[in-house]
């Protein structure tokens, strides 16, 4: 990951160290890196227990006998979904603002349509290009579509978006093609999607933007003077499959749904790594309120078509993606006697992630029912491909200064009270217990131990140590413990403890005990494929990868304090990401951890700003509302009057 590159990764050869009785038999002298990355757990270990973590805290469907008991629920479902994960700190005031729209110049296409170019604040200072195709002649009202694409760096210029939108617009259907934040026109490092956690450590709901684009592009169809608001639809492939359902299900003014290979259950991504979803697809705690199991539910009785590809290596391919939705969502349809309403397109030719010609008619087929009650909606493609455009000739025009995720971050920053440190011990408790909160701090300890004795390194015997953390987690160490120990020391690394060799060559020639700990996501614990979108979906099912690592050092802690009686135990961090978690772990353990040392710390959260950093760098970084909970001072307040040493890194930061 490119946030390793800040890791320590001091992984020098011991070509000094004594020559040490053979391990286990072998004819040769293990060295301590030897020692240090050794494993002690068994391989798999780090995924199938992220995978349970998470699958385990998914919602499942509620079991209703009526439709007016899901009616009920449903309404709480959007509400809570609304109110407690998309507009959550100053998305409130951005949702309550009014949609100001920009037009521009007009293309005279074709002879049945034009398209008209605009521009659309999703939220302040935030404007997204869109095109509306408009059909020349129209009487009376007529329906109406917000196309949306996914991860296609062409945008609104796709060929296959533009022949959608064409097809829709010569039927005498609005169409209007929208920029996804990212992508084409919108193209640019400070939208790439990672970066909308910044939002989150700020407090305010890094999703906002991506909900309030879609919500202002529907207001921007449903204000044209022919717009039917019966008939209305949205469709997009793959991250615009995602949008269709997101949108579809929370606002009620879509009636047809079209997401085509675009989503799954939380339960089939923890297990289906193509699954597992960007940023805006996991947002923190959606799933403490719903799955994508109840938002295709909350589609019920609304024409829904789940378009998806057999042969699909992207994500989403019918064959694990499209049972437990429909598992969900079919009995919420029969309630409703609107079975029918429910359809399923799976596409075969070519199979491949796409929104192709065969995959384009089923939305059209979906339409002609729906949308066309006099029956002349032909579901055929007109071949249109002769009035696709160029991305110049589409180019809508935007301010200079177009605020991304980063300016909207530093603004939310910027805005927020000086933080105030404790200065009285009810003060200190409340912050405290507000840290706890906001990293969902679980107080674990360790429930059992396996030690294996690795023999020794010169006169300091070597103890693998398996240790389990509440009912969930295993978590492994290697014990160095010198013939005369003055003190233990909880030692953690950015790139895990195989690359603090030196660091504990040092401890240990100084008398210490040396407890080489890999806590979740680093060393030994790190999940070896895809490992920040399990971080993404920690936070989705409502934890924190801060405040796990946390608590496993904690944990840890308080185990090693009854362990070695009355030996100090204190807690060194190689690495500006361990320094957090160690950091947080002290702040909120007063009794266990004796001090703490920093190699590399950060001064501030602000920083991760400052950086631009991205949530596929450092998942923990990110925890939603820590910059206004409790800055880095505040957690150096919260640790004394032990002491807090901070050193800079011992070495340039190297990949780990």
């Amino acid at each position: 990951m490119a946030g390793t590159r800040r890791c320590v990764a001091v992984v020098w050869f011991m070509a000094g160290l004594a020559a040490a009785p053979s391990l286990r038999g072998e004819e040769t002298s293990p060295t301590l890196l030897d020692v240090l990355s050794r494993p002690v757990l068994a391989a798999g270990t780090a995924l199938s227990e992220v995978q349970d973590y998470c699958e385990r805290r998914v919602p499942r469907m509620p079991e209703v006998a009526t439709a007016a008991e899901w009616e009920a629920l449903a309404a709480t479902l959007r509400e809570r979904t609304l109110r407690e994960v998309v507009y959550r700190g100053a998305a409130a005031e951005w949702a309550a603002l009014e949609t100001r729209v920009e037009w521009f110049d007009v293309l005279d296409a074709a002879p049945e349509y034009r398209i008209r170019k605009l521009r659309y604040e999703a939220v302040p200072g935030l404007w997204v290009p869109a095109l509306l195709y408009e059909p020349k002649q129209l009487t009376g009202q007529v329906p109406v579509v917000l196309n949306v694409n996914g991860h296609d760096g062409k945008g609104t210029a796709a060929d296959y978006k533009q022949m959608r939108c064409i097809n829709q617009a010569k039927r005498g259907m609005l169409a209007l093609n929208v920029e996804w934040l990212g992508m084409g026109q919108l193209r640019s490092p400070d939208f790439v999607h990672y970066r909308m956690n910044q939002l989150d450590l700020c407090g305010t709901s890094g999703l906002a933007p991506f909900y309030l684009s879609m919500k202002r592009g529907l207001d921007v169809l449903l204000a044209y003077e022919h717009a039917d608001p019966s008939r209305v639809a949205v469709a997009g492939l793959s991250g615009g499959g995602w949008q269709t359902i997101f949108i579809s299900s929370l606002d009620e003014r879509v009636t047809l749904s079209n997401p085509v290979a675009g989503y799954s259950s939380f339960r089939t991504r923890a297990r289906v790594l193509s699954d597992l979803g960007d940023s805006e697809q996991t947002p923190a705690d959606l799933a403490t309120v719903v799955d994508y199991t109840h938002l295709t539910a909350l589609r019920a009785p609304r024409p829904t078509l789940l378009t998806n590809n057999d042969r699909d290596r992207c994500c989403f391919a019918a064959g694990h993606a499209l049972p437990l939705l429909l598992e969900a969502a079919r009995p919420i349809y029969r309630l409703y006697n609107a079975a029918d309403n429910l359809w399923v397109h799976i596409n075969h030719v070519p199979g491949s992630h796409n929104f192709e010609q065969d995959n384009r008619e089923a939305l059209y087929r979906m339409f002609a029912a729906h949308f066309s009650p006099d029956g002349t909606f032909d579901p055929r493609e007109i071949d249109c491909r002769s009035e696709v455009k160029t991305a110049e000739e589409l180019a809508v025009p935007l301010p200079e200064g177009n605020a991304g995720f980063n300016t909207l971050a530093r603004r939310l920053a910027a805005a927020l009270p000086p933080a105030a440190l404790p200065t009285t011990e009810t003060e200190r408790q409340t912050l405290r217990t507000r840290l706890a909160a906001t990293i969902r701090s679980r107080d674990l300890g360790v429930t059992g131990v396996q030690r294996e004795s690795w023999g020794k390194l010169g006169d300091a015997a070597v103890t693998a140590l398996t240790l389990n953390i509440g009912e969930e987690w295993t978590v492994p160490a290697v014990q160095i413990a010198p013939a005369a120990s003055q003190r233990v020391v909880v030692l953690v690394c950015d790139g895990g403890r195989s690359a603090a060799v030196d660091r504990v060559r040092a401890l240990t020639a100084e008398g210490a005990v040396v407890v080489a700990l890999d806590p979740f996501y680093f060393g030994e614990s790190r999940i070896p494929q895809r490992d920040f979108l399990y971080g993404l979906l920690v936070a989705a099912v409502g934890e924190r990868p801060l405040g796990i690592q946390a608590d496993q050092i904690r944990a840890v802690s308080r185990f090693l304090r009854k362990d070695f009686g009355t030996l100090p135990i204190e807690v060194h961090a190689l690495g500006r990401r361990t320094a957090l978690a160690a950091l947080a772990a002290a702040a909120l353990e007063p009794e266990a951890i004796n001090s703490v040392e920093l190699h590399g710390s950060f001064g501030t959260l602000r920083e991760v700003l400052e950086e631009n950093l991205a949530v596929n760098e450092a998942p923990e970084l990110f925890c939603f509302g820590l910059l206004p909970a409790c800055d880095i001072p505040q957690m150096e307040a919260l640790v004394a009057p032990r002491e807090v040493r901070k050193q800079p890194l011992p070495t340039a930061p190297q990949p780990r």
